[in-house]
């Protein structure tokens, strides 16, 4: 007969520091769990503290009190095995003196999952693998672990590792299948970008059918700052089949009965040579008994969660919802308010500001200036309608005339430039945030990638804000979003066409002069973007963007714009993170910065 294990993963939205919260969250899945009869249930990486807490690491009493959760939620596990990603502290002084005088006086720390059973904490794993790179910084935190446990819980064997460590073709989880492990439980914060979810899960299939066992990748969810998580937790059988997958974007405790041989197996033959030697460099095994009963009979599952695959337009959305709204909700923000221009972006904005909060809580405001359309405010008005928000009608005109004549006789004998231009961006921006001081509600700015990209903003005028939600969204990416939303309506209790179609099809301007088309700026979106993307994202150079195909003239362009361009993009809010490579964390380069591409001209 065969061995049944049941086992939930939960798939929980905590708050970075908010211990007290997240303990509350973790013991309501614990009970849950505990409901659905769960041998086991394990929680996301560090779901004690939110994740990444950053220099909160730094402050002892956060490490103490995260210690403590520990603790109280092991207390609580009573005859079900529980797997917690927290902070394990293993002192809260440096290494020697010499360090802590020489101005390190860092605790020192691990990334770690506790096991808990019984009311008590049986181990704890320490993450091995500290990933350094994008909007990684763990090795600036983290002492690295050398272990590599097997736990007998229920009668089966299971290695416990956290993220990263799961992502070697040789790594920890090749250690505990030697040691004769049959499910991997691996914790993970794994950040969203487009199209990482099916990378992810080809990976956790490969590293299931390599190994001949069984691995379950249990995700957080929801957005801290710039990162967005996206849940998607799921768990693969020893032939790399998928058993179940929980919905992204969402909590949700994902409970799956894993069926095992009736005998338990032997550790693998000694390893030797140089895979020996690999392995080793690894970590080394440990086996440990918890609980060798094997559960007894319980109400069977309705049956496995699998539900559908998203991709595209719709991963992209749904991550902009989720990253827009908990930034405000967890900031404390209660309403967005928004400058609506009539254009493309600032309607993409508003449709995502009011499905993550609400129609009620959103407010635009269209600023008419002398050389604003009659289509821009009457589409301003439309997309309004449409979403339910509330709109305000501000004129700024006789702010913009007010600058013109104190600066008259400075600018005298002068010619106008994107000095006076920028002037209506800037008296839009002081109306936003004088609207949002005396209200208290966050402004949401509206550019996207390519501008941002290109420096095609104004400081302290569209740039200014709390939060920029397009701020990663390439802008033929905003045009495809656009008409994604437009064809799901129903999904979020709207209209179809909710965003007007004269918006999409006209072609974008800044409207700050007569007849101001970007294109007069800018290469055409559907040329630029592409370039974009392989100079930021991909770090292409300029012989590499040559040989792709694209236009000499243009590239020289984009590069000038792009590292001409970061003392900007320094200045700006956070926004959320779509693509493999933001701006900011992902994208680290000096302001001042004299290098520059060699094209041979």
């Amino acid at each position: 007969m065969a061995r049944t294990f049941r086992l939930a993963l939960a798939q929980i939205n905590p708050t970075v520091g908010d211990i007290p919260g997240n303990t509350v969250k973790i013991l309501e899945y614990l009970e849950r769990a505990r409901e659905a009869q769960a041998d086991l249930v394990a929680f996301p990486e560090m779901a004690t503290t939110g994740y990444p807490p950053e220099d909160l690491l730094y402050r002892k009493s956060f490490l103490t009190e995260n210690v403590v959760t520990m603790e109280q939620i092991a207390a609580s596990s009573d005859d079900m095995a529980v797997v917690l990603g927290f902070v394990n502290v293993l002192s809260l002084e440096p290494p020697s003196p010499e360090i802590a005088d020489a101005g390190d006086a860092r605790p020192q720390i691990t990334n770690a999952a506790a096991l808990c059973h019984n009311g008590k904490l049986v181990d704890i794993y320490h993450k091995i693998y500290l990933p350094n790179y994008g909007v990684f910084d763990e090795q600036r935190y983290f002492k690295k672990g050398s272990i590599c446990p097997v736990y007998r819980v229920g009668g089966v064997l299971i290695g416990v590792n956290i993220c990263e460590d799961i992502w070697y073709p040789v790594g920890p989880t090749t250690v505990q299948c030697q040691t004769g492990a049959e499910l991997i439980v691996n914790i993970n914060a794994s950040p969203f970008h487009a199209g990482k979810r099916a990378f992810r899960e080809d990976m956790i299939a490969q590293r299931a059918s390599d190994h001949g066992l069984t691995v379950a990748y249990v995700n957080t969810v929801g957005g801290q700052d710039e990162l967005v998580f996206d849940g998607g937790s799921i768990v693969y059988d020893a032939g790399g089949n998928l058993l179940a997958r929980a919905p992204t974007f969402e909590e949700n405790l994902l409970v799956v009965d894993l069926e095992f041989p009736h005998d338990i197996p032997n550790p693998k033959h000694e390893p030797t040579g140089a895979f020996a030697s690999v392995l080793s460099s690894v970590g080394e095994p440990k086996t440990l008994s918890v609980s060798d009963t094997v559960p007894g009979n319980r109400s069977a599952l309705n049956g496995r969660s699998k539900p559908a695959e998203i991709n595209g337009p719709e991963e992209i959305y749904r991550a902009l919802v989720m990253g827009t709204g908990d930034y405000l909700r967890k900031s404390g923000f209660s309403k967005a308010l928004i400058g609506l221009s009539g254009g493309i972006d600032s309607a993409l904005t508003a449709a995502i500001a009011v499905d993550a909060l609400g129609k009620e809580n959103v407010v635009g405001i269209t600023m008419p200036s002398r050389y604003s359309s009659d289509g821009s405010i009457n589409d301003s008005e439309s997309l309004a309608n449409n979403l339910g928000m509330e709109l305000w009608n501000v004129p700024i005109e006789q702010a913009h005339q007010a600058f013109t004549d104190m600066l008259k006789d400075r600018f005298e004998n002068t010619d106008a430039n994107v000095a006076e231009e920028n002037v209506q961006a800037r008296v839009r921006g002081n109306v936003l945030m004088t609207v949002s001081n005396k209200f208290g509600w966050i402004v949401l700015t509206t550019g996207n990638k390519s501008e941002m990209a290109m420096g095609y903003a104004t400081l302290y005028g569209d740039m200014a804000g709390g939060f920029a939600v397009l701020k990663d969204v390439p802008k033929t990416t905003v045009y495809e979003l656009c008409r994604w939303r437009n064809q799901e309506g129903q999904a979020f209790g709207t209209i179809n066409n909710i965003i007007p179609i004269e918006i999409i099809e006209k072609p974008p301007s800044a409207e700050l002069r007569a007849e101001q088309l970007d294109s007069d700026s800018l290469p055409e979106y559907e040329i630029l973007d592409p370039i974009v993307e392989a100079y930021v994202e991909d770090d292409l150079s300029y012989q590499d963007m040559v040989a792709k195909g694209f236009e000499p003239t243009i590239i020289r362009q984009v590069i000038t714009a792009v590292d001409r361009n970061e003392y900007k993009r320094r200045q700006a809010p956070p926004g959320v993170k779509i693509t493999h490579r933001a701006f900011g964390k992902d994208r680290r380069l000096p302001i001042v910065n004299r290098y520059r591409q060699q094209d041979g001209n």
